[in-house]
């Protein structure tokens, strides 16, 4: 009933407050995906947009927030958009943008006119 350690009830303890409450979540990038699909290493892609591989690395994982102006650097050293980035897996293959990727316009056009139909109706 009573702690051992001093002698009181829990119920008179004040609350434990923790000293280190964590980071804040970052939301989940596609940096190192991209990175790993054109076969760059992180010490390769970092010299590129001109920064450390360490700092690169705490970006991928999430631990170091990212700049825009160090979005576009990369998405310009991957060659891709700086939303790719953020919302796309090229290690997906059956994500909506690997048939984007390989459509030709008038395909594409179809795709967005299909996609229409189908939100609109749910068929």
């Amino acid at each position: 009933m009573y702690d051992d350690r001093n002698g009181l009830h829990p119920m008179y303890m004040p609350p434990v407050t923790p000293r280190f409450k964590g980071r804040p979540q970052l939301r989940r990038t596609f940096i190192r995906q991209w990175r790993e699909h054109q076969g760059l290493t992180l010490e390769m892609l970092a010299e590129r947009i001109g920064t450390t591989h360490a700092s690169l690395s705490r970006v991928e994982r999430g631990l170091q927030p990212y700049s825009q102006p160090l979005l576009e650097a990369l998405a310009t050293a991957l060659g891709v958009e700086p939303a790719d980035l953020l919302i796309r897996n090229p290690e997906d293959p059956e994500g909506i943008w690997s048939v984007w990727d390989q459509a030709k316009p008038a395909e594409r056009r179809m795709i967005v006119d299909l996609a229409k139909t189908v939100t609109k109706t749910g068929t």
